[in-house]
């Protein structure tokens, strides 16, 4: 029966999506300490550095989330 849909361990699946979720985590958390270091050194008042990278990082973020579940439901199929 090659054919027969492989079955995955719920602890596999949780594993993966918690990774993803740390990554995403992590992405968004440097971009802001790096904007906040940059904002310090040069003496922003307004934090412009901050915000930009802040929203800048979120949206790499959500890419990055949504390119790693696009091929993860390719690969159970």
């Amino acid at each position: 029966m090659p054919n027969q849909p492989k079955k995955d361990n719920p602890l596999n699946s949780y594993a993966k999506y918690s990774s993803i979720a740390i990554q995403m985590f992590a992405i968004i958390g440097i971009g802001s300490f790096i904007g906040v270091k940059i904002d310090d050194h040069y003496g922003n008042e307004n934090n412009l550095w901050t915000i930009i990278l802040s929203l800048t990082s979120t949206i790499v973020a959500v890419v990055f989330v949504i390119r790693r579940i696009i091929a993860n439901s390719k690969d159970e199929n």
